[in-house]
């Protein structure tokens, strides 16, 4: 395995990972310093947002839907202008939105949890069809979401509980029947946060305090890591033109050293992923 800097911006609070597949572009997001970065071959870019902001997925090449402390909306990367779509508890000041990913259909699941990670403050949405609905309730710390490729189910984790869990999708893309648990890390002492799937099926899980990413087959049975310099590290996302880098941010927050809050880009045999899905509105 290779691990190389690819951006040395110091982030309070790295999250959001995200390569854009049209632009051939990774961005990721400082939640703490209401930042959304990027980094292109001419160099780093980063917009001021005027409130915490932590996912996004792509809507067309130059504009992407971002998940905010009290909307979705959506941003133009050309003019930086901000158009919302609806809000996301905005009448709850304790909440802030957090980890988020584009589903195979087109929608949009985002997760939030308390400013001080308030026991059970937060919950899981799904933006589809012009209807933002919460499908599960009373998380801690929401993360990990991420989709099977053969859209059978999506993935989630209470990074607090320690637990990572598979819920079964119907034909639309919509929750059926109870989670099942995918992953218990607690009697690892490992903490989940981002995480993403692979062109294979394998769920790769960005573990707070561990340093590394970890990976996982369908059924949770643990692979093999990958090591970062950074302890926090807090999501991950293929890219690449061929998607067979993994994009990896981490935090400063709770972490000391060389690296701390940097952004990596990790290579490694047989890794391959596979294209964000693109929102689609309406």
């Amino acid at each position: 395995m290779t691990d190389i800097l690819f951006d040395d911006r110091i982030c309070a609070l790295g999250e959001g990972a995200f390569w854009h597949p049209l632009r051939q572009q990774f961005f990721w997001f400082d939640i703490l310093n209401c930042k959304l970065l990027t980094r292109t071959e001419d160099g780093p870019q980063e917009w001021q947002m005027t409130e915490m902001c932590s996912a996004a997925g792509w809507i067309d090449a130059d504009t992407l839907l971002i998940a905010s402390e009290t909307a979705l909306f959506r941003f133009d990367l050309i003019t930086g202008s901000r158009s919302d779509l609806c809000a996301l508890e905005a009448e709850n000041p304790v909440t802030r939105s957090n980890d988020g990913r584009a589903d195979p259909w087109g929608g949009f699941w985002i997760g939030t949890m308390g400013k001080g990670a308030q026991p059970q403050a937060g919950s899981i949405y799904r933006y589809f069809g012009g209807e933002l609905r919460r499908i599960v309730p009373e998380i801690t710390i929401s993360n990990a979401i991420c989709f099977a490729p053969d859209r059978s189910c999506a993935y989630y984790a209470d990074t607090d509980a320690q637990k990572i869990w598979r819920q079964r999708l119907d034909a639309a893309g919509w929750p059926e029947g109870a989670p099942q648990l995918f992953r218990d890390l607690a009697p690892e002492g490992i903490y989940p946060d981002g995480a993403v799937t692979d062109a294979a099926g394998n769920l790769w899980n960005a573990q707070w305090g561990a340093g590394r990413v970890a990976c996982y087959d369908a059924a949770g049975n643990f692979l093999r890591a990958l090591s970062l310099p950074a302890g926090q590290s807090s999501c991950p996302a293929f890219g690449g033109a061929a998607f067979d880098q993994l994009f990896v941010t981490t935090a400063a927050v709770g972490d000391k050293g060389a690296g701390v809050g940097c952004t990596y880009r990790l290579t490694a045999p047989d890794l391959r992923g596979r294209a964000e899905p693109q929102v689609v509105l309406g």
